[in-house]
């Protein structure tokens, strides 16, 4: 994963966690939303950086 793209997932997802922190006291239903939007938008950044090393491993071979 370029450093670019590696900096959005960073901050995207940091801008997440801190609106389901902030929503915690605010609204219970809205924090568990942000929850699962957070760690969904990690695990997807995950995933596309390991589909993204493969497709660099096949190319190099």
């Amino acid at each position: 994963m370029n450093k670019p793209l590696g900096l959005l997932f960073a901050v995207v997802s940091m801008l997440l966690l801190l609106g389901t922190a902030i929503s915690i006291d605010y609204n219970g239903w809205l924090a568990s939303g942000l929850a699962v939007l957070a760690f969904a938008f990690i695990g997807w950044g995950f995933t596309l950086k390991s589909k993204i090393a493969k497709r660099q491993e096949i190319t190099q071979r």
